[in-house]
């Protein structure tokens, strides 16, 4: 089926700009998340994903991330203060 983008459905790629624009701010991996994200160990359980998400979080000084993966609970990033799974967010 593929994303919006690949199916070429520029529409509905406006609507998920629009949509992560006003709900959302999109913090950049920059040369300070880089580094960042060089100090995380990429393992089994921190998939580079996860560190490339956490290690841009952690560039801007993020308190809470919130994460899908429980498993991400154990893992500390210094300059994010807790990582908790959505299901204990404090919401």
């Amino acid at each position: 089926m593929g994303s919006a983008l690949q199916r070429g459905d520029h529409a509905m790629c406006r609507k998920y700009e629009e949509s992560l624009t006003k709900g959302a701010i999109v913090i950049p991996f920059d040369l300070k998340a880089a580094r960042i994200y060089a100090a995380c160990e990429v393992t089994e359980k921190l998939k580079a994903p996860d560190a490339l998400q956490l290690s841009c979080a952690a560039s801007v000084g993020v308190d809470l991330f919130i994460a899908n993966d429980e498993r991400l609970q154990r893992e500390r990033v210094a300059g994010v203060q807790f990582i908790v799974s959505l299901d204990r967010a404090p919401l």
